[in-house]
């Protein structure tokens, strides 16, 4: 089995160091025998090669059995052409890879239960899997753009389009998951307002008459998913969502959990097709390079790789359970709160003990 690390900008090389340390140990201590590459994308490929995504890298990433990446983006290229920024190319690796399903889980662990905004007694035990539609929508759509008005204002545009096609797979994505988990799907979109949703509604409705009725399906607007989301996140198992709501509401579910520093995402094509792994944290410029940064979700990362696209569960369990044993021995990182009884380590001090706990 061959991975392709896409380091990346920011704390991306940081925690996706402390990513190849748990893999070298899955392959001495577990039998994993995974083969590493890295490459560049976003902001360390436009450096290397004028592009935020090389062919040559794409290329690499679709004979890969999976992608781990890291994070794009900086102040540095915020000037540039939309085309040519960073994030640009993540999106061209989606759209290259043919990756059309987000999953991003929310899942509090005990041991931070008291490190969520929000009181214990609402989040602790929140298991959430967010599945978002991922290379169509508003962020895709044509016509797009920015056009000069005969008064001499100017207009801003973005079109928000999906087709029946590309509701129908991530819909039955959202499903099969569902029937792995409690067995409950809630669409989310705006069907009282766009169109776009009307058809989305429709669509998911009749693939779950058709296909998945042993599923429970319930249908709520964006807006008020967003204050759900706050008021009884529990009340979730899987939601299904496109991707412009996805994005937002899968960002707010992770700061439940008590930080983005802890949070995983898969994006999952056709079967057969390489899978792409993230951290949704992002790039983190401030904190870049100073060592601080939490590797627990780059981590968590690479142990959905496991699970979903290498096949191996079983691994994905241990790891799972590693960082889960650490955060409970009291280990945080900056961005996780602290208490008598905890320890502060950094981005390696944070690796080095899951990888402990791994090596057994």
């Amino acid at each position: 089995m061959k991975m392709l690390l896409l380091p990346g900008d920011g704390i991306g090389p940081e925690v996706i160091d402390e990513a190849r340390r748990i893999i070298a140990v899955l392959n001495t201590g577990h039998g994993l025998g995974l083969e590493v590459e890295s490459a560049e994308i976003g902001g360390a490929s436009i450096e290397a090669h004028g592009v935020p995504l090389a062919p040559h890298v794409l290329a690499q990433a679709k004979a890969s059995h999976a992608v781990l990446m890291g994070a794009v983006g900086g102040p540095q290229w915020k000037d540039v052409a939309y085309h040519l920024r960073p994030e640009q190319g993540l999106l061209d690796l989606r759209k290259g890879l043919g990756l059309f399903a987000n999953l991003r889980p929310a899942v509090c662990f005990g041991a931070l239960a008291d490190a969520s905004s929000l009181k214990r007694e609402v989040i602790e035990g929140l298991d959430i899997l967010i599945v978002r539609e991922l290379i169509g929508g508003v962020y895709f759509g044509e016509p797009r753009g920015i056009e000069e008005l005969p008064d001499g204002t100017r207009r801003g545009f973005n079109t928000q389009s999906y087709s029946t096609g590309e509701i129908e797979r991530v819909a039955r994505t959202a499903f099969t998951l569902a029937r792995q988990r409690q067995g409950r799907v809630c669409s989310v979109e705006k069907a009282n307002v766009m169109e776009s949703g009307v058809l989305w509604r429709e669509t998911v409705t009749a693939l779950h008459a058709a296909e998945f009725s042993d599923i429970e399906l319930s249908h709520m607007y964006a807006d008020n998913c967003a204050m759900q989301l706050v008021r009884h996140p529990r009340q979730f198992d899987v939601i299904l969502t496109d991707n412009l709501f996805g994005d937002i509401l899968s960002d707010e579910a992770a700061m439940l959990t008590g930080s983005l520093g802890m949070l995983p995402s898969a994006a999952l094509g056709a079967p057969g097709q390489p899978g792409l792994f993230e951290p949704i944290h992002g790039s983190a410029p401030d904190i870049a390079g100073k060592g601080v940064a939490n590797p627990c979700a780059a981590i968590l990362s690479l142990a959905m790789a496991l699970r979903y696209q290498l096949e191996r569960p079983d691994l994905a369990d241990l790891v799972e359970k590693a960082v889960s044993d650490c955060l409970a021995d009291g280990y945080r990182t900056a961005d996780l709160a602290g208490g008598p009884d905890t320890r502060q380590v950094g981005t390696q001090g944070m690796g080095e003990a899951i990888a402990a706990r791994l090596a057994g």
